[in-house]
């Protein structure tokens, strides 16, 4: 009987050697190359080279090594078929019956600093996929391993059995094709974004799991977390939890609304955030006066919320927190004291997150549809404030400017139609997802309706009618600011005119569905 063989090319050496050893126990003869092989006889194990099977030594600087008919032929063949077994015979081919390859470290490569395309493209591994591919697709009587996680499965099942079961071979062969998958739809994106193709015809998402919910948006649906294969380090993927129980789909879906509203903001700002809307927006001098105003915003939509500080969390500010049941709380950093603090209540989540990366290149949106799915740049526009236009008679004073600012940056993050009212510092009234936008605009005042002196009120979207300035100019509002490009834009410059509203146009639309 023919001595079994097995291929083993990696570049991750994790656990290799008492995998290695196990197959040499089961007299199980090692085919190896380059830099793997010495690594084996370096520990003892002896190997065979790839070329005495080959006839041909490596090509081409190691490009070719392995792309051959001896080990094509050896992993692809049938056993179940006369004529494939026949035709290794008449070319003097052996059987190989296990594989254990890694890839070129292709996206370790592109992560690293100053790396240029002659590099990248030179850590593009050709010859382990195929090899890879060709025991996956003969995964009835081959056994490939990609993952080094799956060496003590297949050597538990090999010393008790002298071979894997179909199960498992049919198991690691579709692991295989998600692998390789994987791996060129890094390569692909790498290679697209380096011709500018914005609009590719094929979209590849390379994503690997994070996480298994416990479930998802309700508790009849399953659910489970993927990260991006190229990791944002600025992302709710990329944050260390440090303390808290495990992250909800909810919890995760929220805390990326947080922290996309709160990277518009330079100065100490907390943002408090419940249901993908936020419900209070404070700035201050320190980010204990923002974490003031963020909760006086709304002291009660806050309660069982997400809380997002983009400056480090200090003990004054932790013990304000602790006095309140909230979900998760995100910051940069904490204090010594202050983790303590917050640490005493067992459930709360708490996160940190680097902030420094926040200006990274803006990951596209990626909406499912049933069929399909919509991919959108982010709406990551800065506002060019002295692009933005006074239409009416009366212009906004230093303080009603300033507000105005901070009105657009709230508003551009709460679901349509978008109402706030806001001062400089703080948000007043939101009102979010209404299907009228004077409904949006009676609950965002009704809500304010106590600090209503010095407010501003900003609109996502223009208004269609003059009903709803009115309505603000009644209650007090005297500065508004909406992206204008109304039809009937005239009636409501005529109504801000006629309460002596001052009213901006910034011509630019943040509608968020």
């Amino acid at each position: 009987m023919t001595k079994r063989k097995a291929l083993i090319s990696v570049s991750d050496k994790t656990g290799l050697i008492e995998f290695a050893k196990t197959l040499c126990e089961l007299d199980i003869e090692i085919v190896s190359t380059g830099g793997t092989k010495q690594y084996l006889e370096e520990s003892g194990i002896k190997t065979t080279a790839v070329e005495s099977i080959t006839g041909f030594s490596e090509m081409m600087d190691g490009r070719v090594k392995t792309l051959h008919p001896a080990i094509h032929g050896a992993l692809l063949a049938r056993r179940d078929k006369a004529a494939h077994l026949n035709d290794l015979q008449a070319h003097n081919i052996q059987l190989i019956d296990f594989v254990c390859v890694n890839l070129y470290p292709f996206k370790q490569t592109i992560l690293k600093e100053g790396v240029g395309l002659e590099e990248a493209i030179e850590n593009i591994d050709i010859g382990g996929p195929s090899m890879l591919r060709s025991a996956a697709k003969n995964y009835a009587s081959v056994t490939v391993i990609v993952d080094p996680n799956d060496y003590p499965i297949v050597a538990k099942e090999l010393l008790e059995n002298q071979q894997t079961t179909l199960e498992t071979r049919a198991k690691l062969g579709a692991k295989v094709f998600r692998h390789t998958a994987a791996y060129d739809a890094v390569i692909a994106n790498y290679l697209t974004h380096n011709v500018a193709e914005k609009n590719p015809e094929l979209l590849v998402l390379p994503y690997e799991r994070k996480q298994v919910l416990r479930y998802g948006e309700n508790s009849h649906q399953q659910a489970t977390f993927y990260k991006n294969v190229l990791p944002d380090s600025y992302s709710i993927a990329c944050c260390k939890q440090l303390h808290g129980k495990e992250l909800s789909y909810n919890n995760i879906r929220d805390a990326d609304a947080a922290i996309r509203i709160v990277r518009e903001f330079v100065e100490p700002t907390v943002v408090a955030l419940k249901h993908m809307n936020p419900c209070g927006i404070g700035t201050g001098a320190t980010i204990f006066e923002a974490y003031i105003q963020a909760y006086t915003a709304d002291p009660v939509s806050i309660f069982g919320g997400i809380v997002v500080c983009n400056r480090t969390v200090d003990l004054p500010t932790a013990k304000k927190m602790h006095a309140l049941f909230l979900e998760i709380i995100i910051a940069p950093d904490y204090t010594a004291e202050a983790l303590a603090c917050l640490e005493q209540k067992k459930n709360v989540r708490i996160l940190k997150l680097d902030f420094s990366q926040d200006k990274q290149a803006i990951e596209t949106e990626k909406t499912g549809v049933l069929g399909g799915m919509l991919v959108q740049e982010q709406d990551s526009l800065v506002e060019e404030v002295d692009q933005w236009v006074c239409v009416t008679k009366r212009k906004p004073t230093k303080e009603e400017q300033q507000a105005l600012v901070f009105a657009y940056k709230a508003v551009k993050y709460v679901k349509s139609n978008a109402i706030v009212v806001t001062n400089a510092t703080q948000t007043l009234g939101i009102g979010a997802g209404q299907m009228n936008r004077v409904g949006s605009v009676k609950i965002a005042l009704e809500q304010a309706k106590d600090n209503l002196i010095g407010a501003v009120l900003a609109s996502d979207a223009f208004f269609p009618m003059s009903d709803s300035v009115e309505y603000a100019a009644l209650k007090g509002i005297r500065a508004i600011i909406q992206p204008g490009g109304s039809i009937r834009d005239q009636e409501s410059i005529e109504m801000a005119d006629k309460y002596g509203v001052t009213m901006l146009f910034t011509n630019v639309r943040h509608f968020r569905h």
